[in-house]
């Protein structure tokens, strides 16, 4: 197959941008290559990765072997997402945590939240009607929002509530008896940790293994069989009822289609003001939404619907989107090479994350984190230039030296040459003609061809284009 033209460049830049965390040269040119829908069979069924780094990383940081610790887990996680091969797996994960958003501050149990992440890469891609089943036994969501406190005849209709409102359905799609009807059905949905034998008393202690341990159980005596009427649905409901229920319904379509979009397309405002203010693009949501149910709910489907949509691949929407602190971390040190094998650095890495505005697993509340350019204020934008020139810059690093020594062996014939060989090397990166502008005449001030690329790479970083996806 031919190479690939400028524009399936740019196309496939912009799909390794928002479907990953970027890409460098040589991997979109590759990608090109092969062509758009090639590109994306490889996002959406990579090969089993097995990712033996797991065990490497376990080994080498003795936080991310119990993973007890509020930094083990999540600076695990950022490590992973660095060193994938499945990165679209890492990004649903990281789109599901952002929407069932869980924190360490409550659930005081670093294990429990790393096997919540597992859950969401395992599960994130399949039906709704899985996921949410999975979420509802998922010991560090019971913990979360209650549920171990919800029992037959004194409820607890936090989970419940939540379920409804931010999880799937949103504001407006339901009456506060449905909510209490959806606690009942979810009343002996609990904790349990018995194969350790230790004395019930001591369910819910630290240690020793009250919380190394916890799983979910199924409490029968602690269930309410009544009857219960649920979003028009009577009869003796419980949590898997609901779900299915759930899933049925359009709100749930158009929720689920809106934050997607929102994620991977163009930013909405928070969730909040759903009810009151439209989507950006109605008939974008409208197409996921059918995508859901044609596909009986598969995310998956509603992926491929998306990434294959002009909507999706329209010119006016690329760098548009403010890269999350994760994201943006991730895609430079994918780009770094500087972790080639676990190194004691990720949790810095991790620690510069937090600095930006998003600790992974901590999340503000249950909303999740306000995205798009609520990322951006003056404290963390100094962050996210100083960090992302700094890394950049840094010609040590192996990736780094490898996209110098590209770009001096090009011989580029001109100052605009040279810039356009950058910007190519740092993931086909396209910018407005000001920011060439103001490249070039920063740029020309450096004398050393080889200082200047590296100058380039620096300042490249800090672009508007750069900072976005």
């Amino acid at each position: 197959m031919a190479v690939g033209t400028r524009a399936d460049v740019g196309l496939i830049a912009h799909l390794m941008r928002r479907a990953a965390f970027g890409a460098s040269r040589d991997e979109i040119h590759e990608l090109a290559e092969q062509g758009y829908d090639a590109a994306l069979e490889r996002l959406m069924n990579p090969p089993d990765e097995g990712w033996p780094e797991t065990y490497l990383a376990r080994r080498f940081h003795y936080e991310q072997s119990g993973m007890l610790t509020p930094q083990g887990g999540p600076a695990h996680w950022l490590y992973r997402m660095i060193t994938t091969s499945a990165p679209l797996r890492e990004k649903m994960a990281l789109f599901w945590h952002g929407i069932f958003a869980t924190g360490y501050p409550k659930v005081i149990h670093g294990k429990a939240l790393s096997d919540q992440i597992r859950m969401f890469r395992r599960y994130g891609t399949g039906r709704f009607d899985a996921l949410l089943l999975e979420l509802a036994k998922d010991p560090a969501m019971i913990v979360w929002l209650d549920n171990q406190d919800n029992h037959k005849g004194a409820i607890n209709e936090n989970w419940g509530r939540e379920l409804l409102e931010l999880f799937s359905m949103g504001v407006g799609s339901y009456s506060e008896e449905d909510i209490k009807e959806c606690a009942r059905a979810f009343t002996g949905w609990t904790l349990g940790n018995t194969e350790y034998m230790i004395l019930r008393s001591m369910r819910d202690s630290d240690w020793p293994y009250g919380r190394i341990s916890w799983h979910f159980e199924y409490n029968a005596e602690d269930h309410d069989e009544g009857e219960k009427t649920f979003l028009g649905h009577t009869g003796s409901l419980d949590g898997e009822d609901i779900i299915r229920i759930i899933a049925e319904q359009e709100a749930t379509a158009r929720f689920i289609a809106r934050h997607m979009y929102h994620f991977f397309v163009a930013d909405e405002p928070p969730v909040p003001s759903w009810p009151y203010t439209p989507p950006r693009d109605p008939e974008a949501i409208d197409t996921l939404a059918q995508a859901y149910f044609d596909s009986d709910h598969d995310i998956g489907a509603m992926l491929t619907t998306l990434f294959n949509s002009d909507f999706f691949k329209a010119e006016d929407i690329r760098y548009q989107k403010v890269k999350s602190p994760a994201e943006l971390v991730t895609g430079i040190l994918r780009l770094t090479g500087e972790f080639d094998r676990p190194r004691r650095e990720i949790l810095d890495r991790y620690l510069q994350t937090n600095f930006m505005g998003q600790m992974l697993t901590n999340p503000p509340s249950v909303e999740g984190w306000h995205q798009g350019v609520e990322w951006i204020d003056t404290g963390s934008l100094i962050e996210r230039i100083n960090f992302a020139s700094e890394q950049l810059g840094d010609a040590d690093k192996p990736g780094v030296s490898a996209m110098i020594e590209n770009i001096l062996a090009q011989n580029a014939a001109s100052p605009q040459a040279l810039l356009d060989a950058c910007l190519d090397q740092m993931g086909a990166i396209s910018v407005s003609q000001e920011t060439r502008e103001a490249l070039m005449r920063v740029s020309s001030s450096v004398e050393s061809l080889a200082d200047r690329v590296t100058h380039l790479l620096r300042l490249i970083a800090s672009t508007h284009e750069f900072q976005r996806a």
